[in-house]
């Protein structure tokens, strides 16, 4: 028997695409096809890739072409591919004639024809129209998307609104394109979109008036304090059929959801804690993030990256949460937080003006992962056992500042009307809110 093995993104799948399937069956007996996943065609630069791993699979097997579907994950997989499956012919397209002749050693190489005037690229390309965002308040952390953006497809900056004049003009006359707008309103009426990157208590007004108006948003995180509020701009971005993300840049980052795939596939068993922690030490009390009055605080300020993790391993419902924190100037420089769960518990520690070591723990039964500080730019884990032997490194990039991954997803979402990510989920960001708000009321809190 001979066997034959090609790979691709399929995305889009197309009669190009059928064409090529076929062509690769014939040149065997059993054709094995590998789908590219999604955080390998996101290292690989490919971030306007529609379908998701899912949907393309489907499509692949929809064709009753391949015999054996696999996935692509890792630089180098080619060649464990074609000694794993005893593999006697490797195929692709024209467009890569003499890219894999590397794999002549291995097994014989054969470069397709591809079908004239078709490709996923062209596809997209009739199917895609631009999506006009604006951004909403300009200060130090929308400086860093308008860069991030131009990396992502179908993006364009349409314009910058701040209460502030100077902030917008500023970020306006870095960027070189787009313009300023003299109000928010303004500017909701002139986009599809909106970035919203204004202080904590502006999020829910802009972006409730922004999804009655029909604009999709993506808003800073923490999106609201309160779980009720976040429960509410779900369901109005729903019923007006526009998205609605909130911008938490490590929920998006490829190094993070590899690591919570491996850990609910139980490679270290079950999980019994998780322990994050994230600080920073700023003293100036002028700051916005150390003002009682615009919600300064470590909690605030820095808890829903904490929070991620222990509400993705463990989900929503804990039994109860404790908080206890040093409080200066009536906001806290310092909270660690517990929460317990039917069979986890687990702990935060953020601080304002308290420095701590800034890693990600999770401990399970057969062993742990290690992400080293700082753990919410997760470029790099490990997963430790009893036996050293069998510890295991991952090293992933961590591309620019990251928003590249936010931005992207949100694109697709909209693209593909997708009105929740499962690398984000809606739930996800009510039970922060809900955490948010039982700080705000002081349950269970105690001052240290």
């Amino acid at each position: 028997m001979v066997k034959v093995i090609t790979y691709g993104t399929y995305d889009l799948l197309h009669q190009g695409h059928i064409n090529l399937l076929k062509r690769a069956k014939a040149l065997g007996d059993y054709l094995i096809v590998g789908v590219t996943n999604d955080n390998f065609d996101r290292n690989r630069g490919k971030l306007n890739v529609k379908n998701n791993v899912i949907e393309r699979v489907e499509a692949v097997k929809a064709t009753g072409i391949a015999d054996q579907i696999i996935i692509e994950d890792y630089v180098g997989q080619k060649i464990d591919d074609i000694q794993k499956y005893d593999v006697d012919i490797f195929t692709v397209g024209s467009d890569w004639k003499g890219h894999f002749d590397y794999l002549r050693e291995f097994c014989d190489v054969v470069y397709l024809p591809r079908t004239e005037g078709i490709s996923s690229t062209m596809l997209r390309a009739e199917k895609d129209k631009d999506i006009k965002i604006g951004i909403v308040g300009c200060g130090r952390i929308a400086k860093r998307f308008p860069k991030e953006a131009d990396v992502v497809s179908q993006v364009v900056i349409e314009g910058f609104y701040d209460t502030d004049n100077l902030k917008s003009s500023e970020l306006c006359s870095i960027y070189g394109k787009g313009r300023i707008y003299n109000s928010f309103e303004e500017l909701v009426d002139n986009v599809d979109a909106v970035y919203i990157a204004t202080p904590h208590l502006f999020h829910y007004e802009q972006t409730k008036y922004a999804l009655e108006h029909h604009t999709h948003v993506l808003c800073e995180t923490p999106m609201v304090l309160r779980g009720d509020q976040a429960r509410e701009l779900f369901e109005l971005a729903e019923k007006n059929s526009v998205v609605l993300l909130e911008a938490n840049k490590t929920a998006f980052s490829p190094a993070f959801n590899h690591l919570m795939v491996l850990i609910k596939s139980g490679l270290i068993g079950d999980v019994v804690d998780v322990d994050a922690s994230e600080s920073k030490v700023w003293n100036d009390p002028s700051l916005r993030e150390l003002d009682p009055s615009q919600a300064g605080g470590s909690l605030y300020e820095l808890g829903s990256y904490p929070l991620l993790p222990v509400i993705r391993l463990c989900g929503i419902a804990y039994s109860d949460c404790h908080f206890y924190s040093k409080m200066n100037n009536d906001v806290d420089i310092y909270t660690k937080g517990i929460l317990r769960f039917d069979h986890t518990v687990c702990s935060f520690k953020l601080g304002l003006g308290v420095k701590t070591e800034g890693n990600l723990v999770i401990s399970g039964t057969k062993g742990y992962a290690y992400v080293p500080a700082p753990w919410w730019k997760t470029d790099y884990f490990e997963l430790r056992y009893e036996d050293q032997n069998k510890n295991k490194k991952y090293f992933f990039s961590w591309d620019g500042e990251g928003l590249r991954y936010e931005i992207q997803e949100f694109i697709s979402m909209i693209v593909n009307q997708r009105f929740s990510s499962a690398k984000l989920r809606r739930k996800e960001s009510i039970i922060m809110a809900k955490v948010m708000e039982q700080f705000t009321n002081r349950i269970n809190f105690v001052e240290i």
